[in-house]
This record gives structure tokens, C-alpha cells and sequence, in this order.
């Protein structure tokens, strides 16, 4: 495992010690789920922009045109 150093304000710091006491994990523990969480929304906003540039109106437009063009269930109206 490697080892990081970080220099936090205070503010911060005060913040970072009492969540993490309320949610009854290490302040560490904490600094790393929020990483990893920062890491995957990254992730996933670069897997859909990359996704989005595959794709093409007119296929979309291909896909809608087999909806059938009726009204929804009464169930399902806004």
C-alpha cells in the first residue's frame, strides 16, 4: 500500500473528523471511499462521452420509428 500526506485546512479537517465519526469509520477509511468514488464518477463520465460519440441521430430516430404511435395506458400518463 502507498503512503500520502495530505495538508488540510482546518476547517476541513474538523469537517473530515466528524463525518467520518458519524459514520463510524477512520477519517482514512473516509478519504478513501470518497476518492474511489471521485475515480468511478470520472470513469463513468468518460465511458459515456466515448459512448455518446458512437452514436448517431439517425439510428435513434431508426429505433423510435418502430414505437408504436399510440396512446400510453392510463397507468402510465403523466
Amino acid at each position: 500500500m502507498s503512503m500520502l500526506s495530505l495538508r488540510l485546512p482546518k476547517s476541513m479537517y474538523g469537517d473530515l473528523k466528524e463525518i467520518a465519526k458519524e459514520e463510524g469509520i477512520s477519517m482514512n477509511q473516509f478519504v478513501i471511499i470518497a476518492i474511489a468514488e471521485k475515480i468511478a464518477s470520472l470513469e463513468a463520465a468518460n465511458y459515456l462521452e466515448k459512448r455518446a460519440a458512437r452514436g448517431s441521430r439517425e439510428k435513434l430516430l431508426e429505433v423510435l420509428a418502430k414505437a408504436p404511435d399510440v396512446e400510453p395506458a392510463e397507468y402510465d400518463k403523466l
